[in-house]
């Protein structure tokens, strides 16, 4: 078994086409084939198997597949450990952040990082956090900032806490959407237009969420936009949207009420593959956001709504 037919193995198994997959991996597709078979044989069994004319998996290969990826990222790790330490390039860490952190939290965290470790090539990929989770498991992003969901985490991932959010009712500024001595709870959102985000958008879940728990399915005027979008249709007056406050903070034609307690809160956290040894530059990283947060933390620089954990 060698590891270059393992990458030609998973790169079949998750295309489930040995042409597309001879693409990705940079070789002809009967080469491709040629290995596939070699690594059958060393292992004794059939990895794929035609099913009226699609690729699938054996039980043998979903077997070796989760096995195959790991030692591939462990083989990745290892040569971006060794490159790093002896100076063959420069490092590399890939961070993912939810559009709302990748504007307000990401931004100084990053600075200090670029400061500190000039030579490091940042990586920074924008998403929803079930997006996110995917990338991680996928082994595209190092590190990524997402929102802990109420069932938890996946459990192929290490995600820590380290701050907590409050949700905004992000109205036009003109005219007043809804009558307000200051704070609105929930249930006045009944009946209101909302402008719902994308599937993918823990702010889509967390709003479904609250008006549920609260009794009632909201009234989705608008459906399927992300962060830019979803406040652009409130200042068209198209309806109401939950949405962190740091977001809104720059935008005149949006009016921010604070929900009243207990109001809607999620957790922020920083999260990694669990079974992937993280490079000396995604430690790094991590350990400057943990120093940001203690900082912001004690000078009061944290952004509007958000404390730590």
């Amino acid at each position: 078994m060698q590891l270059h037919q393992l990458r030609y193995f998973v790169a079949v198994a998750e295309v489930r086409h040995f042409t597309q997959a001879a693409d990705i991996v940079g070789i002809t597709q009967p080469s491709l084939s040629k290995q596939i078979h070699a690594l059958e044989a060393d292992l004794g069994a059939p990895l794929f198997e035609r099913v009226r004319g699609n690729i699938a998996l054996t039980t043998a290969g979903e077997v070796l597949l989760p096995l195959a990826k790991r030692i591939l990222a462990d083989v990745d790790t290892a040569t971006r450990e060794v490159q790093e330490l002896v100076g063959l390039r420069r490092g590399r860490v890939r961070l993912g952040a939810t559009p709302s952190l990748a504007t307000s939290l990401a931004p100084p965290v990053l600075r200090r990082f670029r400061d500190a470790h000039p030579t490091v090539d940042l990586r920074v990929e924008e998403g929803g956090s079930q997006d996110l989770v995917r990338d991680l498991l996928r082994g595209d992003l190092d590190l990524a900032l997402i929102i802990m969901p109420a069932h938890g985490t996946d459990p192929g991932l290490r995600a820590d806490p380290i701050l907590r959010e409050s949700l905004v009712v992000a109205a036009p500024a003109e005219p007043p959407a809804t009558a307000t001595t200051g704070e609105l709870r929930i249930t006045d959102l009944r009946d209101q237009p909302m402008v719902m985000f994308r599937e993918g958008y823990d702010l889509r879940d967390a709003t479904l969420h609250a008006c549920r728990d609260a009794g009632f399915e909201p009234t989705i005027a608008v459906d399927g936009g992300e962060m830019d979008a979803v406040l652009s249709f409130v200042e068209a007056g198209l309806g109401i949207a939950l949405v962190p406050g740091i977001v809104v903070a720059r935008r005149p034609g949006v009016r921010i009420t604070q929900l009243a307690p207990p109001g809607v809160t999620r957790t922020i956290a920083v999260a990694r593959r669990r079974d992937v040894v993280p490079t000396h530059a995604g430690r790094e990283l991590r350990r400057i956001l943990l120093e940001y947060v203690r900082d912001a933390t004690t000078e009061g620089e944290l952004p509007p709504g958000v404390e730590p954990l």
